[in-house]
């Protein structure tokens, strides 16, 4: 479950009655099509939360996002992973196998399968988007799955030195802690500028992720960013914030926004995960069956879990 789907069940945006919701799936492979070479039945395989056809323009840019014949699981008109079975279009140029088969992992091992297929390529996404490179000092501003992936992401991936994570979560400040946050800033607002300001001699951090998507979230981000810094934005607006144009001129910041082509990052982070160097596999805190799914809403709406896997 990811905390995009709560906005359906919100009723933030409506849907249709009995749709199935769920971008974010691990599965085995029960069926293919004739002119499927990529993956054989009884494989494992891990899929982006969003697809293209994975041989136009933009698929071979590596932003399959911007294929005009992608879609998300679960969106309108493509159906979800939250259910026993489903159709991949596209499978050779979106499903990725995991190797060894089902049998090779375990609960966690599955979990840290499952992370790849969002949360943990959308963190790292936006700390690519940061500029965070090795030696790096990042602000993270955000502490759902996406902001403690990018935590991960920035120190095991890119090789960031040091990670300040805004959090007022004592069980997500674990987990960001966990993953390598070197400092957690509990504040929000002015607080949490003026936190990051006195760990950053006053200037700033020259990398900041957004993970949230909210105008409080933004201003945060751009009142931790040291001039001439970067920030990577991947939270998608709850309420669409608004940025004065100026002050980023005046001040060199450079910001770059934009949904993960996860399918991009999906054969390193599986590389890793597999090596046993990435284990993105904590930020499910709470793992129900199918047939608990309206508890496992319920849990996700009240943020007594940070994230909630569903299981077969």
């Amino acid at each position: 479950m990811c905390g995009s789907d709560l906005w359906a069940y919100r009723d933030t945006f409506k849907r249709d009655p009995r749709s199935r919701l769920g971008h974010e799936f691990v599965g085995v492979v029960e069926e293919v099509g004739s002119e499927v070479s990529g993956s054989r039945v009884g494989d494992l395989v891990v899929a982006p939360f969003s697809y293209g056809c994975g041989t136009c323009w933009w698929c071979l840019q590596g932003l399959p996002t911007s294929c005009p014949d992608s879609g998300t699981w679960g969106a309108r008109g493509d159906d979800g992973g939250q259910g026993e079975a489903l159709r991949v279009p596209f499978a050779d140029a979106n499903l990725v196998v995991a190797p060894g088969g089902a049998a090779a992992y375990d609960d966690t091992g599955l979990l840290n399968l499952l992370a790849l297929s969002d949360v943990m390529a959308t963190g790292l996404h936006g700390a690519v988007m940061a500029g965070v490179t090795e030696g790096s000092t990042v602000v993270v501003v955000g502490d759902g799955a996406v902001g403690l992936c990018a935590v991960l992401g920035a120190v095991e991936v890119l090789g960031a030195e040091r990670v300040i994570l805004l959090s007022r979560n004592p069980a997500r400040q674990a987990v960001g802690r966990l993953f390598g946050a070197a400092e957690v800033v509990a504040a929000r607002g002015e607080d949490a500028k003026q936190a990051v300001l006195d760990l950053t001699d006053g200037h700033g951090a020259p990398a900041v992720v957004e993970a949230v998507g909210s105008p409080g979230a933004w201003q945060t981000a751009i009142d931790t960013v040291c001039d001439g810094g970067q920030i990577g934005a991947v939270g998608v607006p709850h309420t669409a914030p608004t940025i004065a144009t100026m002050p980023l001129l005046a001040r060199n910041l450079g910001v770059r926004v934009g949904i993960a082509p996860v399918r991009r990052y999906l054969p390193d982070l599986l590389d890793r995960v597999v090596a046993g160097t990435l284990a993105p596999a904590p930020v499910f805190d709470l793992t129900l069956s199918l047939e608990q799914t309206p508890e496992a809403y319920a849990a996700m709406d009240r943020r007594e879990a940070i994230k909630v896997a569903l299981a077969p």
